[in-house]
């Protein structure tokens, strides 16, 4: 298929798909105004997220629990696009790798200044942290396993901007990330086909909830969030890596 027929096939596509999400948004309520049904729908998981769930963040109840299939879904999601630009971004058996320094001797990069790289390699063991802290109190506080591990692939960011190329990729073999990548998706799912063992059903709470107010609450919800939070951070560190290695290599035709 040549490029014409690709940009082709592309609008009839996206031409489709907006005017459905139109149709979608159209659909809407107004603005501050709701149904009875989405008003009985809200309260009723706010009833139950304390006294039956033992999480204080409602969100969070209804992410990894009351909706918890569509999240298992959103986590595939993830994977097949990195899957995706992955094989997108690989070498063609028709093409060699040269370093850009060499290909192309006259680009001259712009660098990064001396407070640049301070701050961002002093800051990125704190942002770290932070991640962790998110993830682990997803139940509790504003948070979880998905906007927890978004801060916790800051760090490798931070790295890329502040750090030395060398000491980037001595931190960032990528089969590695790969590798985490695959356990965490493949974890996930595992807690949920573990509720259908127990005939409770898909991501059922399997632990116990454990005690209102404390890390240790939530039952099945906290260790969904210790899940999610691996497999999105390494996701957003293997889109940087492809990117990575594009800015420092060009493909070429043999």
């Amino acid at each position: 298929m040549n490029a014409r027929a690709r940009r082709g096939v592309f609008l009839v596509g996206a031409v489709g798909v907006f005017g459905y999400l139109m149709w979608g948004v159209a659909g809407l309520n107004g603005f501050g105004h709701h149904t009875q049904t989405a008003l009985r729908y809200a309260n009723g998981v706010v009833a139950a997220a304390s006294p039956l769930r033992h999480a204080s963040n409602a969100v969070t109840t209804v992410v990894m629990d009351v909706r918890g299939v569509d999240t298992a879904g959103e986590e595939l999601l993830l994977l097949a696009a990195i899957v995706g630009m992955l094989m997108v971004l690989r070498k063609a058996d028709d093409e060699e790798i040269v370093p850009a320094r060499l290909e192309a001797p006259d680009r001259v990069g712009t660098g990064r200044s001396r407070a640049t790289s301070v701050v961002a390699v002093s800051v990125a063991a704190a942002v770290g942290v932070l991640g962790l802290y998110i993830v682990a109190h997803g139940q509790l506080t504003p948070g979880g396993g998905f906007q927890g591990g978004v801060v916790l692939a800051a760090p490798s960011i931070l790295l890329l901007i502040g750090a030395r190329h060398e000491t980037f990729e001595r931190f960032h073999y990528g089969l590695a990330w790969e590798i985490v990548q695959a356990i965490a998706v493949t974890a996930f799912l595992g807690v949920g086909v573990a509720g259908l063992i127990e005939g409770r059903g898909f991501l059922a709470n399997i632990v116990g909830p454990g005690s209102l107010g404390t890390v240790y609450s939530a039952g099945t919800i906290a260790l969904l969030n210790v899940i999610a939070g691996p497999a999105v951070a390494t996701a957003v560190v293997l889109a940087a890596l492809q990117i990575y290695h594009q800015m420092i290599e060009i493909r070429r035709e043999r």
